[in-house]
This record gives C-alpha cells, structure tokens and sequence, in this order.
C-alpha cells in the first residue's frame, strides 16, 4: 500500500480507538470531564492540521506527548490513547532515534500520568505498549529499507539490462546493416564489375578481328561501368531511387536479359507474365535473383542455353531459372550470391530453391507468397 493509504487507515484506527471510547464515557459520570473531552476533539483536529499540511514537526509530537499525560492523570483517563497515539510518533518523527525517544516521553508522561491517578496497571500498559511499539516501528522502517535498497537495486539492474539489450539491439542492427550493404553490393557491383572484366578481356581479344564485335562490346562495358555508377549513388545515399522504377518488372527482367544474350551469345528463352503486379520489394529482388542467377550461368554454368519463367499464381509469383550447363553439387556450394538469394527472399516471405546435379543443367525457382497481396 501507498503512504496516502497507511496515513487513512491509521485516521480510521485513530478516530476509532482513541477518540471512541472517550467520547462514548462522556455521559458516563465515572468517565472524564467535557473539557478533557474537548481536549481531545482539540487533538484530532490538531492530527487533522498536521496530516494536511505535512508539517511533522516536533512541537506537535511534544504537545501530544504532554497531553497524553494530562488525560492519564484525569478521571477514568488511561493508556488505551496512547497505544492508538504511539504510531503518530513513528508517522510524524524524522528518523527512528527521535521516535523512539519522542514516543518514550508520551510513554513516560502516561505512566507518570497513570501513577498520580493511583492507576499502577495503566502504568505497566503504557510502558509495554511503548516496548511493543518501538519493536514494531524498528521492524518496520528495516523492511521499508530493505525494500527501498532492493528497489534501488532492481532499478539500477534494470537500467543496466535496458542499457545491454540497447546495446545488442544496435550491434544486431549494425551486422543487419553489413550484411544487406553486402548484399547489395555483391548483387549489384560485384556482378557489374566481373561482367565488365568479361567484356574487356573479349575486347581485347578481339582487336584485331571483328571491329564492329568489338565495338559493342567496348559499349557495352560503358553501359555496365555506367548502371554501377549509378547503384554506387543508390548504396552510399546519393541517389534517391534504385536502379528498378515503380510498376511492372517485365520490362526490366527484358532488358536484363537481352543484355545478357548480347554480352554472353548464351540464347534466352523468356516467357514472361505481363500482368504481374507486385510491391517494390518484390520487383527489386525479383530483377536480384535474375541477375544473380545469370551470373552464376556466366562464370560457371558453360551453358548454350537459359530459359527463364515468369508467372502469377493466385497467392504467389515464382521466377524459374534454368540452365543447361555442367551443373554442381547443390549440397557442396556455399557461396555468398544463393545464401544472399535466399536471405532476401526470407525476408518477403518466400523461398528459395535450387536443384541441379553434374553435367544436368541448373533450376533456380524463387517462389514469393503474396497472400492475396496487390
């Protein structure tokens, strides 16, 4: 419970056992005169002013003490007051020292009170009333403490396991960042830069043969040097816009892999879906696992042929790729352009699948779920 609450309860308990019992012995006529009664109407407002105003000062807890031992000494007074009083004592005091030596003189002032009325037993109640109640309040501010320093412990833990969990939320984000600059880097200008090495060393090759060859190969060398240019602007921010406009990927995957055809003399066959609709991402790693996968045909497959697939089902878009090359080990590649691949595509909700065996050829076939998605 909040202190606001433990002060309410105890005006309840204050109200009740202390002032109850004196104001129902009023008409009594062995009970205390009117004027003591008063007296302690005078008191609770007292309480009252000091419980408003937060004023715990000692002048109250002095004027209490004292009139604890007048109303022991009158008529029909005792020490039941002062064991409903013995708590403001620890209420209103500053630190444990002055409660217990505050509430040790109202304890005295009532035995002194109890003995001059002749009243020995409300001495010995107000004195083990007073033991009882220092026991109490020490034991209570200990657990108060000990809750406050496990608090302040808890606190501190907390702050450093929020400081921590920070921290590897900017260390993950961080190596998520590396890898996707990667990633872009490896599909985009890595693959630029070995198809421009491809078409140098053709060139050059063919210096002294066919000039036209030569030519559109030198062109088409500018042309790649250029788009690379261009995703370099787009990765280190300079660029607003990636390589890919908004709308269908077909014409995009065309031009792809005509480029390819021209570069390569590899023949493309292409059925590709006009009518594919498809959000940003999907359309940019759509034209990545194209590239990716041509490339892969490229450096290693030797193949005189690729045919590339393109279709919309009701709830997904697959691109297959295949190959009629030397083919490979699916198991025993682990290179960083398919682990890139399917990365990517774990990222839209999509799958990755590659299967191919010596001397068969190669099928890539990327399956994206759009789940009813426009």
């Amino acid at each position: 419970m909040t202190d606001t609450t433990h002060r309410r309860w105890y005006t309840a308990a204050w109200l009740l056992l202390g002032l109850a019992p004196p104001l129902i012995a009023v008409g009594d006529d062995a009970g205390p005169p009117r004027w003591a009664v008063l007296a302690l109407l005078g008191a609770a407002l007292a309480y009252t002013a000091v419980h408003r105003t937060r004023d715990h000062g000692p002048a109250y807890l002095a004027a209490l003490a004292a009139g604890l031992g007048v109303m022991a000494a009158l008529p029909g007074g005792g020490a039941a007051l002062l064991v409903a009083a013995l708590p403001q004592f620890w209420f209103h005091s500053r630190g444990r020292r002055f409660a217990v030596l505050a509430s040790g003189c109202a304890a005295a002032a009532t035995a002194a009170g109890s003995l001059l009325y002749d009243s020995p037993g409300n001495a010995a109640v107000a004195l083990t009333g007073y033991g009882v109640s220092v026991l109490v309040g020490l034991l209570v501010h200990r657990l108060a403490a000990e809750g406050e320093a496990r608090a302040v412990a808890l606190t501190a833990e907390l702050s450093a396991t929020q400081e921590q969990l920070a921290e590897a939320h900017r260390r993950e984000g961080a190596a998520d960042e590396r890898e996707r600059m990667a990633r872009e880097i490896h599909d985009t200008l890595a693959q630029g830069f070995a198809s421009i090495i491809v078409l140098a060393e053709a060139a050059r090759a063919g210096l002294d043969g066919d000039a036209e060859h030569t030519a559109r190969q030198l062109a088409s060398i500018e042309r790649t040097a250029r788009e690379n240019f261009a995703e370099a602007r787009v990765l280190v921010g300079a660029a607003p816009h990636s390589g890919l406009r908004p709308g269908s990927v077909v014409p995009t995957l065309r031009r792809t892999l005509e480029r390819f055809s021209q570069d390569t003399g590899i023949t493309v066959g292409a059925e590709l879906a006009e009518d594919v609709h498809c959000d940003q991402q999907t359309r940019i790693a759509l034209l990545r696992c194209t590239q990716e996968s041509l490339a892969n045909v490229r450096k290693h497959a030797d193949a005189s042929t690729v045919g590339v697939v393109l279709s919309q089902g009701p709830y997904a878009i697959e691109l297959e790729i295949t190959d009629d090359g030397r083919g490979f080990v699916v198991e025993d590649s682990h290179g960083f352009g398919l682990d890139g691949m399917r990365r990517r595509l774990h990222e839209l909700d999509g799958e990755l699948t590659v299967t191919s065996s010596i001397g068969d050829g190669t099928r890539v076939l990327a399956n994206f779920h759009t789940n009813g998605r426009p």
